[in-house]
């Protein structure tokens, strides 16, 4: 199963996303010829950049002719700008699209004329005089639909975009508290926005993975100035998008994650965990455009195989060590205590299973199964807690399904959710006993109400 982890110390966003993909292998040629196919006013520039040690691909979305401010700048120089700015150029960006880890803008004051053009309604503006307040049109999400449609790219590769579009809008509607369909996306539809999204989708399509998998997201910290006001880190429509994924704030007050990055990782993205168990293939880096001191503001995107593909067998296929001891002189409390302790201590799995000794003496055989390396020390831990005075070992090999961890939020509390995958299908899902038995001890409910219900919440969101 080929899968590709997106590594977010950094945050995520929609340009940082395409530089992971196109520093991964994507040819830029996919990128300019779906800019090319929406026919929108857009180009890319693409580049390679050094952030705090590591070199990393840099793309910007130049949308008529120009880059995108960090949202906290342009409301900056907004401000100070006031109504007297002939030109006031306002992307609007200031909820779902913001790539706030920063484009660099050089039109330092913004006292030049831009003479490209929006529309006839525009081009009549400027010629009698009136001020061009909107270069980017506000598009509702039946426009957007249209544009994205009328694209000359493949259905699989537009439905992922227009879902993507869809979660920035029930974000947003639901923050306003109206409905999507009555969402103007002067924040997300931007042409740069539709750009981000639509080549991510696309890119993501070319990079011909199986599955998403996503690290715990930095999302910065602070706040950040937007056209509604000023709003804490994360903005409420990011820590929408975000609220089924595991989140922190690190040592960078800035903007981290922004509601494209958001976005994108909400549809794209099947789980999220730690680093996940697989042969590394390629590691490529997306770069933001904020140069910070000893931090690199990048996105790691790492592609590999995890055990299903490395073996020829149909099955992944590993080796263990098989450690036994009978006994017949130790109470049962003191077994139990001998399994849990060997579980503690890294095994894969501990049981025990009646026996006859000798004598006619009925006893009871402990197994326990571990990796090679930590056979030494699960043996003396069995001959410590135990009364056996000798314990046996063999090597084994077992086929085991490639496994990870989801975090799934019930109404009663987070509970991790066991996926087990065969041949690149979910193949068996289970929650995590012990987190079930926590909640279940705290709020004084059944062990199996808990398990039912995160089963319940987990299959919602697979199917949602």
């Amino acid at each position: 199963m080929r899968i590709a982890y997106l590594e977010c110390f950094s945050g995520i966003s929609g340009d940082m996303f395409l530089g992971a993909l196109l520093d991964a292998g994507v040819p830029p040629e996919i990128f300019t010829t779906t800019v090319e196919a929406l026919g929108v006013d857009a180009r890319l520039e693409i580049s390679r950049v050094d952030r705090s040690g590591i070199s990393a691909t840099k793309l910007d979305v130049i949308a008529a002719g120009e880059k995108e401010l960090p949202r906290e700048e342009f409301w900056e120089q907004q401000g100070k700008a006031g109504q007297s700015h002939s030109h006031s150029h306002t992307h609007e960006h200031s909820h779902a699209h913001s790539h706030d880890h920063g484009h660099e803008h050089s039109h330092g004051s913004q006292s030049h004329s831009h003479q490209h053009s929006q529309t006839p309604a525009e081009d009549h503006k400027r010629a009698h005089g009136e001020s061009h307040t909107h270069a980017h049109p506000h598009r509702g999400l039946k426009e957007i639909r249209e544009i994205i449609n009328a694209a000359a790219i493949s259905q699989s590769t537009k439905n992922r975009a227009i879902k993507i579009f869809e979660a920035l809008g029930a974000a947003e509607a639901k923050v306003h508290n109206t409905d999507i369909e009555k969402i103007h996306f002067h924040e997300v539809g931007a042409i740069d926005a539709i750009v981000d999204i639509v080549c991510a989708s696309v890119g993501a399509e070319a990079l011909g993975v199986d599955e998403w998998i996503c690290s715990p997201l930095n999302v910065g910290g602070g706040t950040v100035n937007c056209a509604h006001g000023t709003f804490p880190i994360p903005a409420p429509a990011t820590l929408e998008l975000l609220k089924n994924a595991p989140v922190y704030s690190g040592e960078i007050q800035k903007e981290l994650v922004t509601p494209t990055g958001a976005a994108i990782v909400s549809v794209l993205a099947s789980g999220f965990s730690q680093f996940p168990s697989m042969k590394t293939k390629k590691i490529a880096y997306g770069a933001g455009t904020r140069n910070f001191k000893n931090f690199p503001n990048v996105l790691r995107l790492v592609v590999g195989e995890t055990a299903a593909l490395q073996h020829e067998s149909a099955f992944p296929i590993e080796e263990i060590s098989v450690l036994e001891a009978n006994v017949d002189d130790m109470t049962p409390q003191v077994f139990a205590y001998a399994m849990e302790r060997a579980l503690q201590e890294g095994a894969l799995d501990a049981f025990g299973t009646a026996v006859q000794m000798k004598k006619n003496r009925p006893g009871m055989q402990l197994t326990v199964l571990c990796r090679p390396e930590d056979s030494q020390r699960l043996t003396k831990t069995i001959l410590a807690e135990t009364t056996t005075l000798g314990v046996r070992m063999r090597s084994e090999t077992r086929a085991a399904l490639a496994r990870r961890h989801v975090n799934i939020s019930t109404k009663w509390g987070e509970v991790r959710m066991k996926l087990a995958n065969l041949n690149g299908s979910l193949s068996n899902y289970a929650p995590e006993y012990e987190d079930c038995r926590r909640i279940a001890a705290e709020k004084n409910i059944p062990l199996k109400a808990v398990m039912q219900e995160a089963i319940k919440v987990y299959l919602e969101r697979s199917n949602g």
